[in-house]
């Protein structure tokens, strides 16, 4: 019965990420920070919880967290420290959540059947003494998704602390970055 949940959670996982991807490809416009702005602005009162729960739930869907981050900013230019956080505390949720998400449908055996060379790579980079450098690296390189190295870390069953200080110095630094670069322009726009 585990095994049959795993592969119907795995499933609908896999269909999510699919099917988000397929739009950006397809539209790749429609997921900027402004875009992201104008979606919220369609809840009126309720524009902050939803912002709060997309921010926690995009890891999920692998949609990187610069554009709500950005976006966030832009929508609440007077509220800088706060988007910091709700961007943080979903951050740190999705990096938790697909670090343990990872195992529990099964894909560590899977990976080290289909990709023994790659996952011992892996293992050997992060959980050397280094590692926590290479998750902060890789979590402060924007170009890159934080949660897929959240993703490869459970697999290979990287410490999670290590993986957690990692994720949270690299995203902080960025994030600090985006927010305020991006509420001090927002608000010489409007003013």
């Amino acid at each position: 019965m585990i095994k049959k949940v795993q592969q119907i959670t795995y499933f609908l996982w896999i269909a999510c990420v699919v099917i988000f991807a397929g739009c950006y490809l397809c539209y790749p416009n429609s997921f900027t920070a402004e875009n992201l702005v104008l979606f919220l602005q369609s809840f009126e009162s309720k524009i902050l919880l939803v912002y709060i729960i997309l921010s926690f739930f995009r890891g999920f869907f692998l949609i990187p967290s610069t554009p709500f981050v950005v976006g966030g900013a832009m929508l609440f230019p007077s509220m800088p420290f706060t988007i910091l956080v709700i961007s943080m505390l979903g951050i740190v949720f999705s990096a938790t959540s697909l670090y343990y998400f990872s195992d529990m449908l099964g894909f560590s055996s899977f990976l080290e059947e289909k990709y023994p060379n790659q996952v011992v790579t892996w293992k050997t980079r992060l959980q050397a003494k280094h590692g926590f450098y290479y998750v902060t690296a890789w979590s402060f390189f924007p170009l890159v998704p934080t949660d897929l190295i959240c993703y490869v870390a459970g697999i290979i069953k990287m410490p999670f602390k290590y993986v957690i200080a990692g994720v949270f110095v690299g995203e902080l630094l960025l994030d600090i970055f985006y927010v305020y670069f991006s509420a001090t322009l927002s608000a010489s726009v409007i003013s």
